[in-house]
């Protein structure tokens, strides 16, 4: 069973409950008309740099290829084999670019955003 990862670039301020609302309208398959955020294309590009998603390929950490993007968010369902290295660099370049993190059932900031 794969496990479900995504980042979300939402309004600075954002709660976890309107990070939920997001995931729902996703699942929904309602996705605004609306380009990418930024924050989103400079993840995406930085973590398939490192783990590519296309072409679909063996020896990814990526249980469904290619990720699945929208203009808010991009979804990952990982292998529940890959390494933990993955899921570090995940929350890192999703810190780096000012993103939040959804596991299937909680939402954070990445490591590098909480603030003490």
């Amino acid at each position: 069973m794969s496990f479900d990862l995504s980042v979300w670039a939402l309004p600075d301020g954002a709660t976890p409950e309107q990070v939920r609302a997001a995931v729902q309208q996703c699942r929904d398959g309602r996705h605004g008309e609306q380009h990418p955020d930024p924050r989103l294309v400079a993840f995406y590009r930085a973590i398939t740099a490192t783990y590519p998603d296309r072409p679909a390929r063996p020896g990814t950490p990526w249980e469904v290829a290619p990720l699945h993007t929208a203009a808010d968010h991009i979804e990952m369902k990982l292998h529940p084999t890959c390494p933990d290295q993955v899921l570090l660099d995940i929350e890192r370049l999703a810190g780096e670019h000012d993103l939040m993190l959804f596991d299937g059932s909680s939402v954070y900031p990445p490591p590098a955003r909480v603030r003490s």
